[in-house]
C-alpha cells in the first residue's frame, strides 16, 4: 500500500506543532496525532481548584521514581501538551550554552548557535512575544535588590502574551500555569495548529494515544507508520515522535523490545534526562501586595552562571493554599497570600546518563530513574542561589522560604535521546534523524543536549521548525 501521509507527527506540543506547521505550508501531507483531547475553552482551565487542587487536567499515571516508589509526573495530555500550562516565558539560550562543559558534566551541542538563530527569530515571530514594564511595587523591591547587591542583573522577561491582557483581570491573575480560554497567551495551538487546521493536507487526530512504531516487513529498521491505541494503523513516509521527552524514548524502547533489534546508541536512549532543578522561593511583606501580573522580570548572577531568578505571576490565598499543608488554617492563607510575592529559581541540571527513562512496556509501570546525587554540581549552586535569594529579600524587608519542586515537577523535561554526530554518544543526528533508523525523527525537547538556566520552550519550538524546514526540503 502507498502511504496515507508524507509525514506522521506524534504530539502536537512546541516541538510537534512546530515540525507539522512547516511541513503543512510546505505542501507535505501531515498527519498530527495526539494522545490527549482539546481543552475547553471556558473558564474551567482558570479554576484554581480544578488546575492545581483536583488536577482535572493533569497526567494521573503513576510512575516509580529511583527507589521505587510511586510517584505521578506533572505532566499534560492535550492538543498544544504543555505549552496551554507553561507561563509563557520564551528565552533564547545563549550561544555558550550550546558548547560542552565538562567540568559541571554538561554535553554540548554538535552545533552553535548560529544554527538555530534563523528558527529563534522565526519562532519569535510566530508567538508574538514581547516583554512588559514592571508593576510599581515590583520594581520597588528589585530595585532595593539590585543596588544592594550589583551582582544580580536585572532583565525584562520575554513572554509569549498578549498586552491586552491587563484587561482581562482573570486572565491576567491565572496566566502562569493557567491555560488561556481567549488565546491571550502564545502557545501551539493558537500559534501554529489554529493557522494549519483547515488546510486540505492537514490532519489532526485528538484523544487517541500512539501504542507502537510500525516497521516495514522483516526490516525493524525501517519505520513506515504507528498504530493507535485503538489498533488503527496509519502509514507514512516519516515519522516524527514528538510526544516529550517521557513518552517519546519509551516508544521507541518498546518498539526495539517488541521486535528484538538493538541500536549501537542502545544504552544511551532514554539516558542523560533533564528536567532542570527547580524551586519556587516566596517572599513574605508586611505590607499587601496590589501588584497582579507581576511575571514580568528575570534576573541573573555571574556567582550562578547556570542559574536564574525569574519571577512568578500573581499569588493569593486560593493559590497559596494548594501549596501549604491542609492543616494550615484558611484565615492564614488569606493573610498571607496578600503578602506574598513569588520567584522562581532554576539550575540547569548536569548531564548522567544515569539519570534515564525507562519503559514499563504495555501494561507496565514506567521508571523516571532521575537522582540529585549523580548531579552534585547543580546541587550546589541551586543551593546557594536560593541562599543568597533569600538573604537579598530579608535585606529588602521580606521573609523568604522556599520550596524545591521534586520530581512531580516535569515541566522543563528535556536530554532522553541527545543529538550528536557519534552514534555510539547520541541517539539522534543533528538533523533529528534517530541513529540507525530509517525515517523516524525526534522533534520534541528529548535531543537537546543541555537545559540552559532559563525555560526551554522556545528552544524546542526552534529545534521543531528547523526540523519541518529540513525535511519539506527531502
Amino acid at each position: 500500500m502507498s502511504a496515507q501521509y508524507d509525514v506522521i507527527v506524534v504530539g502536537s506540543g512546541a516541538g510537534g506543532a512546530s515540525v507539522a506547521y512547516k511541513l503543512t505550508l510546505a505542501g507535505k501531507r501531515v498527519l498530527l496525532l495526539e494522545k490527549g483531547p482539546f481543552l475547553p475553552r471556558d473558564a474551567s482551565t482558570l479554576d484554581v481548584r480544578k488546575v492545581f487542587v483536583e488536577g482535572v487536567f493533569k497526567n494521573r499515571v503513576p510512575w516509580l521514581d529511583s527507589k521505587g516508589r510511586d510517584f505521578v509526573p506533572g505532566e499534560f495530555y492535550n492538543v498544544g501538551g504543555k505549552t496551554k500550562w507553561y507561563g509563557a516565558a520564551l528565552f533564547r539560550f545563549r550561544p555558550g550554552e550550546f558548547e560542552a562543559e565538562p567540568d559541571f558534566d554538561l554535553l554540548g551541542w554538535p552545533f552553535g548557535y548560529a544554527e538555530l538563530e534563523p528558527y529563534y527569530d522565526e519562532a519569535t515571530e510566530l508567538l508574538r512575544i514581547t516583554t512588559f514594564k514592571n508593576e510599581p511595587q515590583l520594581q520597588a523591591l528589585l530595585d532595593k535588590i539590585t543596588t544592594a547587591d550589583p551582582g544580580w542583573e536585572l532583565h525584562p522577561l520575554p513572554l509569549g502574551l498578549s498586552h491586552d491582557i491587563v484587561n482581562h483581570p482573570e486572565e491576567e491573575k491565572h496566566f502562569d500555569g493557567f491555560a488561556s480560554p481567549s488565546g491571550l497567551k502564545s502557545d501551539s495551538e493558537r500559534n501554529l495548529i489554529d493557522h494549519v487546521l483547515d488546510k486540505p493536507n492537514f490532519k489532526l487526530i485528538a484523544g487517541d494515544p500512539v501504542a507502537a512504531l510500525v516497521a516495514a516487513p522483516g526490516d525493524a529498521r525501517k519505520i513506515v507508520g504507528v498504530q493507535c491505541a485503538d489498533g488503527t494503523t496509519y502509514e507514512a513516509n516519516t515519522v516524527v515522535l514528538a510526544a516529550g521527552a517521557m513518552s517519546s524514548p519509551r516508544i521507541l524502547q518498546d518498539h526495539l523490545h517488541s521486535s528484538g533489534f538493538a541500536l549501537e546508541c542502545g544504552d544511551l536512549l532514554g539516558g542523560n534526562f533533564k528536567m532542570h532543578i527547580n524551586s519556587a522561593v516566596l517572599g513574605f511583606s508586611p505590607f499587601v501586595d496590589h501588584d497582579v501580573l507581576r511575571k514580568t522580570a528575570v534576573l541573573y548572577n555571574d556567582r550562578f552562571p547556570h542559574s536564574s531568578m525569574q519571577c512568578l505571576g500573581w499569588i493569593d490565598a486560593e493559590l497559596l493554599a494548594a501549596q501549604v499543608p491542609p492543616e494550615v488554617p484558611g484565615f492564614v492563607d488569606k493573610l498571607m497570600g496578600k503578602r506574598a510575592i513569588g520567584f522562581w529559581a532554576t539550575t540547569e541540571d548536569s548531564s548522567s546518563p544515569e539519570n534515564r527513562i525507562i519503559s514499563g512496556g504495555p501494561g507496565g509501570r514506567s521508571i523516571m530513574d532521575y537522582s540529585l546525587d549523580r548531579i552534585p554540581h547543580s546541587v550546589k549552586e541551586h543551593h546557594a542561589l536560593i541562599d543568597a535569594w533569600i538573604e537579598r529579600l530579608l535585606g529588602a524587608g521580606l521573609v523568604g522560604f522556599d520550596k524545591y519542586m521534586g520530581m512531580a515537577g516535569t515541566a522543563h523535561a528535556l536530554g532522553s535521546m541527545v543529538t550528536g554526530t557519534d552514534p555510539a554518544r547520541s541517539v539522534v543526528d543533528p538533523h533529528g534523524k534517530v541513529h540507525g533508523m530509517e525515517s523516524l525523527y525526534v522533534g520534541d525537547g528529548s535531543p537537546l543536549p543541555r537545559a540552559s538556566r532559563v525555560n526551554p520552550s522556545l528552544t524546542i519550538y526552534a529545534w521543531g521548525l528547523r526540523l519541518g524546514t529540513h525535511l519539506a526540503a527531502k
